[in-house]
C-alpha cells in the first residue's frame, strides 16, 4: 500500500519560527527576490520556494508564528493552490503582481511593539520604504539586518560560480566605452558624481559582457558602481579571464570582489551625489551609502537606453527569429508526425523537441524561459510547467498550448502557438478565433509616439470583451537584445500604472499575447513578438508609430474558426503566413519544410 509522502515545508517553517523566536521577531517577510532584484533567481536566494514549496517566479511569503501566507496573482492560484497542499502555508490571492497586500495584513494581524523582520538586502529601497511607512505609524519595528531564512535554511547553496564571457562583434553593435559615456552624461543631468546599478541586465548591457548565474537571463551576479572619470565592477573571484579585466580596464573599468561594494560605498566623498534607482536597487545594499553623500532618485538611465533597440540589433533579431522560426517548424512538424502515427507523446517530449531543435541552430545559446507546454486543462494554467512527477499525455481531442523561447547571441525570442490535437471543439476554436483577433488588432494599431504603453493594452482585449472575457495577465512585455525575456521598462497592461518611463518610443521590442483561460479544461494564447517603427502617415498630425511583426511561425488554421475573422484579419493572416512562409522556406527541408507549406496556405485555399 503506498502512502503520500510528507511535505517537506512544515519541519522547514519550524527552523524559520524558532529562529524567530530567538530573535524576538513577530512575523518574517521573505519576498522573492536577491540582491539584484532578479525575476529569475539564483538557488541561494531562493527562500521563499524552500519555506513555501511554491515554485513560481511571483509570490511574497509571510511567516508568523501561528501562520503562513503565500500571496500570488491569478496567473499562478491553480498551481500554489496544488504545491502548497499540506505545507502549512495558505494561498492567498493577489489582484495583481504588484498589489502588495501582504503588507495590509501585516499591519492589521501585528501590534504595537511587534518586530517584522525581513533581510534588506533583497527588498527593493521603494518597497522598503513603503512598508516602513505603512508599519510605523502602528507601532510595528521593521528589522532589515536580519536574514532568518539564511539562518534556518541548512547547507543553503553558496553563489554561482559560472564564468563571465564577452558579448562580442558583430552582435554587440556598440562599444561599451559608448555605453559608458551616454551614462556618465545622463549623470551629469541629475547632478550626479556617482551612480550605482544593480540590476544584472543593466550591468551585462553597460558592459557588453554575459554568463549564466541566473536561469534563462545570460547575466551575471555584480554590482557595477560608475564614477565621473572610471568605474568599478563588483563581481566573484575568478569569473573574469584575465584578458576581459585588461579589456575592462582600457575603458575605465576596474574589477574588485562581489562582497566590496559594502566598503566602496562607505568611502564614497562626503558631499557628493549618488544616483539610484529605487526600483532596481535594494534598501540592504544602500544602508552602507554615509549621511553626508547625498542620493538621487531616478530610473536607472541604462533602462531607457537598452530598451531602443538600435537598426544593427534589430537586423540581428530578425535573424534570430528567422532561425528561431525554422527550429519550430522543425518541432512543430516532429510532434504532429508523432500524433499522426499513435505514438505516445508528452508535454515533456514537446519540450525536448523544441530544446533539440533550437539547439542546432547557428547563434543559439540557451532557453529564455522554462517551455508553457499545456494540453488541455493544464493550457489553463498561464505559467504551468510540466515536471517529471506532474505532466500529461497528449492524447484525444483538444488543443496543446506552446508557449517557449530562446537566447541566441543576436536576440531573445518568445513566442506561443496553439497546436490541434485531433480534432477541437467548436467552443476551443472560438476561443482561439478571438485571441487570434485580439493579436491582430494590436498588431495593425498606429498609436503617438510616446504614449504610454498601458494605454494600449484595450485594443488587444476588445475582441475578447465583446464576448465578455477577459485574461489575468498583462497583454505584453518588453524584451531584452540576448537579456531578459521580461524587460523593462514597457508593460501592456491596464492594470499598470503609466507612467513617463513606459512610453512607446522607436526600437522598443514588445509581446502581443492575449488569452482565455477555462480552468480545468483548456488555455488559449497566442504570441507574437514586435518592433516599434515610425509610421508613415499621409496628411498625419505629429509622429506615429506602428507594429512591425518580428515572430517568423505559422499559425495553426485548424485551431481557428474562420468565420469569425473579417475580410481585413483575413488579409493581415493572409500576408503574415506569405512572409513567414518566404522567410523560413530556405533554412527548411524535408518534413519541416512540407508542414511550413501547408500551415501557411492562403484562406482561400484553407477553407
Amino acid at each position: 500500500m503506498s502512502s503520500t509522502p510528507e511535505h517537506p515545508v512544515p519541519p522547514r517553517l519550524a527552523a524559520l519560527r524558532a529562529a524567530m523566536r530567538a530573535a524576538g521577531v513577530a512575523a518574517c517577510l521573505v519576498p522573492s527576490s536577491d540582491p539584484h532584484l532578479s525575476e529569475y533567481l539564483p538557488k541561494r536566494w531562493q527562500a521563499r520556494r524552500w519555506f513555501s514549496g511554491f515554485s513560481g517566479s511571483v509570490g511574497t511569503l509571510v511567516v508568523g508564528h501561528d501562520f503562513a501566507g503565500m500571496w500570488t496573482d491569478s496567473r499562478y492560484w491553480e498551481q500554489a493552490e496544488a504545491e502548497l497542499a499540506g505545507s502549512g502555508v495558505s494561498m492567498m490571492k493577489l489582484p495583481d503582481s504588484r498589489s502588495p497586500v501582504y503588507m495590509d495584513w501585516l499591519a492589521a494581524n501585528l501590534g504595537e511593539g511587534d518586530v517584522v523582520a525581513v533581510d534588506g538586502s533583497v527588498l527593493a529601497l521603494s518597497v522598503a520604504e513603503r512598508l516602513r511607512a505603512l508599519l510605523a505609524p502602528r507601532g510595528i519595528r521593521l528589522r532589515e539586518d536580519l536574514d532568518l531564512p539564511g539562518a534556518a535554511w541548512p547547507e543553503r547553496p553558496g553563489l554561482p560560480g559560472a564564468p563571465v564571457v564577452e558579448h562580442a562583434a558583430p552582435w554587440a553593435t556598440e562599444p561599451r566605452g559608448a555605453r559608458l559615456g551616454r551614462l556618465r552624461e545622463a549623470m551629469r543631468g541629475h547632478a550626479a558624481q556617482w551612480h550605482l546599478v544593480s540590476s544584472l541586465d543593466d550591468v551585462a548591457w553597460l558592459l557588453n559582457l554575459r554568463g549564466s548565474d541566473v536561469a534563462f537571463n545570460p547575466v551575471f551576479l555584480a554590482h557595477l558602481l560608475v564614477g565621473e572619470a572610471g568605474a568599478r565592477l563588483f563581481v566573484g573571484a575568478g569569473k573574469l579571464a584575465p584578458a576581459y579585466i585588461d579589456a575592462l580596464a582600457a575603458d575605465g573599468v576596474t574589477v574588485a570582489d562581489y562582497a566590496a561594494l559594502g566598503g566602496a560605498l562607505r568611502t564614497l566623498p562626503a558631499g557628493d551625489v549618488l544616483l539610484v534607482d529605487p526600483d532596481r536597487v535594494t534598501a540592504g545594499v544602500l544602508a552602507d551609502v554615509p549621511d553626508t553623500v547625498r542620493q538621487v532618485r531616478a530610473p536607472n538611465p541604462s533602462v531607457a537606453f537598452k530598451a531602443r533597440k538600435s537598426e544593427a540589433e534589430a537586423a540581428h533579431v530578425r535573424e534570430a527569429m528567422r532561425q528561431d522560426g525554422a527550429a519550430l517548424c522543425v518541432a512543430f512538424a516532429a510532434i504532429e508526425a508523432r500524433l499522426a502515427a499513435g505514438e505516445a507523446l508528452t508535454e515533456l517530449d514537446v519540450d525536448a523537441l523544441l530544446l533539440a531543435a533550437r539547439a542546432a541552430r547557428p547563434g543559439y545559446v540557451s532557453p529564455s524561459f522554462a517551455t508553457i507546454a499545456g494540453f488541455n486543462g493544464n493550457g489553463a494554467m498561464p505559467h504551468y510547467r510540466a515536471t517529471a512527477a506532474a505532466h500529461a499525455r497528449i492524447a484525444g481531442d483538444g488543443l496543446l498550448l506552446v508557449d517557449s523561447g530562446a537566447q541566441y547571441l543576436g536576440g531573445t525570442t518568445d513566442v506561443t502557438r496553439m497546436l490541434p490535437v485531433g480534432t477541437p471543439s467548436p467552443e476551443q476554436k472560438a476561443d482561439c478565433a478571438r485571441v487570434l483577433k485580439g493579436l491582430i488588432a494590436l498588431s495593425r494599431a498606429r498609436f503617438p509616439a510616446g504614449i504610454a504603453a498601458p494605454l494600449l493594452d484595450a485594443i488587444a482585449r476588445a475582441p475578447l470583451w465583446a464576448d465578455g472575457i477577459d485574461y489575468g495577465h498583462g497583454t505584453g512585455h518588453g524584451v531584452g537584445y540576448f537579456l531578459a525575456v521580461h524587460e523593462a521598462p514597457q508593460a501592456l497592461s491596464w492594470r499598470a500604472a503609466p507612467s513617463p518611463q513606459m512610453a512607446m518610443l522607436p526600437g522598443m521590442i514588445t509581446s502581443i499575447e492575449p488569452g482565455t483561460y477555462r480552468p480545468g479544461r483548456w488555455g488559449v494564447r497566442i504570441e507574437n513578438l514586435v518592433l516599434n517603427q515610425p509610421a508613415d502617415v499621409p496628411g498625419g498630425s505629429g509622429d506615429f508609430l506602428e507594429f512591425e511583426t518580428l515572430t517568423l511561425c505559422p499559425i495553426d488554421l485548424r485551431c481557428i474558426d474562420l468565420d469569425r475573422l473579417d475580410a481585413g484579419e483575413r488579409a493581415w493572416l493572409d500576408a503574415y503566413h506569405a512572409r513567414v512562409r518566404d522567410a523560413l522556406a530556405p533554412l527548411l527541408e524535408g518534413a519541416a519544410l512540407a508542414w511550413l507549406e501547408a500551415r501557411t496556405q492562403p484562406l482561400a485555399a484553407a477553407g
